[in-house]
């Protein structure tokens, strides 16, 4: 299901939460009058099903989504990698989404070291789950405090299904770093050549993204870190 079909992966959303805490995901409802921007509020005695709001409608999402935080403060603590990786919340509706995102902090506003994931429901992001283990990773790199549009494109093309090979796709990860930040999307199957580019190249084409990136094999990555080649480019 797209979320809209468009082009590009953009969706009207409301203003974000200027004041966010340290967790990406400050409030997911706040008390008060939740009366909408035009909707009469009934007042007491309106027993009349006519002047009661229309329940909204609520939109399913193809897939269910799962948002991941690695804190920083505690990744430092923990011994062994993916210890201090906690799910946040799950999701699977177009209004979920929303209210979820736009009460959490992008990318330029979480702290150096951050990971911050949005997965497919039941498949965690580590390289040893069943689902990952023989995949790779798409990566985008961009300039501090630059990450957090693209990101958002990122998300609404992944839960609005706008990739020919979709199922190929387990999530994405956006890495802030001291002096850059990263987003990556995690595939499946990396010996599918021709699925792994066709995702690269849209990737690109959803974000506006003009230069060269690569796709990293998760075992090669597991083998050489950081001297691991990129397997295909886009």
């Amino acid at each position: 299901m797209a979320v809209e079909d468009t082009s590009k992966p953009v969706v009207v959303a409301e203003e974000a939460n200027p004041n966010p805490t340290d967790h990406p995901i400050d409030r997911y409802h706040e008390e008060g009058d939740d009366t909408e921007e035009g909707e009469i509020a009934g007042g007491e005695g309106d027993g009349d099903e006519s002047s009661k709001s229309a329940v909204p409608q609520s939109h399913p999402l193809e897939h269910s989504w799962t948002f991941w935080f690695d804190n920083p403060s505690v990744k430092l603590k923990q011994a062994t990698w993916g210890s201090s990786l906690r799910s946040v919340f799950t999701f699977s509706t177009v209004e979920e989404f929303w209210s979820l995102f736009n009460n959490m902090k992008g990318p330029s506003k979480l702290a150096g070291g951050a990971d911050f994931y949005c997965f497919k429901h039941n498949i965690e992001p580590k390289w040893e789950d069943p689902i990952c283990a023989n995949g790779g990773k798409w990566t985008m790199n961009f300039p501090k405090e630059k990450s957090d549009k693209p990101w958002l494109y990122t998300l609404l093309a992944l839960i609005g299904e706008q990739f020919d090979h979709g199922d190929e796709i387990c999530g994405a990860v956006v890495n802030v770093r001291g002096k850059q930040e990263r987003i990556s999307i995690w595939t499946k199957n990396a010996s599918n050549e021709a699925a792994q580019v066709s995702i690269g190249k849209q990737w690109k084409e959803f974000i506006d993204y003009n230069n060269s990136i690569g796709f990293i094999i998760h075992e090669d990555a597991k083998k050489l870190d950081r001297g691991a080649k990129s397997a295909y480019t886009a």
